[in-house]
């Protein structure tokens, strides 16, 4: 059964700019993605995926919390089922989906299309649904994803100023 969806939650994952989150190389023993690097850290903050789900999406995942991830090179992948409750924004993830822009502050224009790209096509699979950044939400006190998404969407979903990492800036991208 669908969820209702009523927003979407813009994350960060407050990582270095420019650094991808891979870790070894692949077909190494040690290799892992960003997917598995954040799954990692929420399961050391206790976060839970039900076998369930794991079953229907990415078994891997035992913990991650978003429902997207959008890699340094602007791959967009996806973590939790769409239907599958999050654990990215406490009191709201019954009804929301999280996308986590890998960075801190900066991203690359390819972040910023996939980005873009990502919202609306979510935003005509959930007619009417809000968009926010995890700041933007009531009683949240993080500074997260670091940038205004209220002024981004106002401008046309094109990369704010200030907000773009140069492609000299990013790190190797597996």
């Amino acid at each position: 059964m669908a969820r209702k969806i009523e927003r979407i939650v813009i994350h960060c994952s407050d990582s270095p700019n420019g650094r991808t989150l891979f870790t070894g190389k692949p077909g190494d023993k040690n290799f892992t993605t960003p997917l598995h690097e954040i799954d990692n850290w929420h399961r050391v903050r206790g976060f839970k995926r039900l076998s369930g789900w794991r079953r229907v999406q990415e078994p891997t995942l035992t913990s991650i919390g978003y429902h997207f991830l959008i890699y340094v090179a602007g791959a967009v992948v996806g973590a939790r089922h769409v239907d599958e409750i999050g654990a990215h924004a406490q009191g709201y993830n019954a009804t929301s989906l999280g996308i986590c822009i890998i960075g801190k502050d900066k991203f690359t224009r390819a972040q910023w299309e996939a980005l873009k790209r990502l919202i609306e096509s979510l935003q005509a699979s959930y007619p009417g649904v809000e968009i926010v950044g995890h700041r933007g939400l009531p009683g949240v006190s993080k500074t997260c994803p670091n940038f205004d998404v209220a002024a981004w969407l106002a401008g046309g979903k094109q990369p704010l100023a200030g907000h773009v990492l140069l492609d000299e800036s990013v790190g190797s991208v597996a």
